[in-house]
C-alpha cells in the first residue's frame, strides 16, 4: 500500500469516467474546493457510504519543547476533519 497523490486519482477517474485529463482534474479540484468553502462556512459535508468532512477548533494551549523543555503557546487552530462511515 502506498499514498496516492492527486494527479494518479485524476487518471483514474479520468479513466473511470472516460474524461479527458483536464476535466476529470477541474472536477476533482472543483470538489475539493466546494468541500473546502463549505467546512470554512460552518457546514458539515456528508458523502453517504463514504464519510464526512467538518473543521474543528482547536483551543489555544501550552505546550513543551521536548528537546529544550521550553514551554511554548500554541495558537488556537482550526482544522478540516475526516471521518470515514461505518460500514454495515
Amino acid at each position: 500500500m502506498g499514498t496516492v497523490h492527486k494527479d494518479v486519482l485524476v487518471r483514474a477517474v479520468a479513466e473511470a469516467t472516460g474524461q479527458p485529463l483536464t476535466a476529470a482534474k477541474t472536477t476533482i479540484e472543483a470538489f475539493i474546493d466546494t468541500v473546502r468553502a463549505r467546512t470554512d462556512a460552518g457546514d458539515t459535508v456528508k458523502l453517504i457510504g463514504f464519510g464526512s468532512f467538518q473543521t474543528k477548533t482547536h483551543k489555544a494551549r501550552k505546550a513543551r519543547n521536548p528537546r529544550t523543555g521550553e514551554t511554548i503557546d500554541v495558537p488556537e487552530q482550526t482544522k478540516l476533519t475526516f471521518k470515514a462511515s461505518k460500514v454495515a
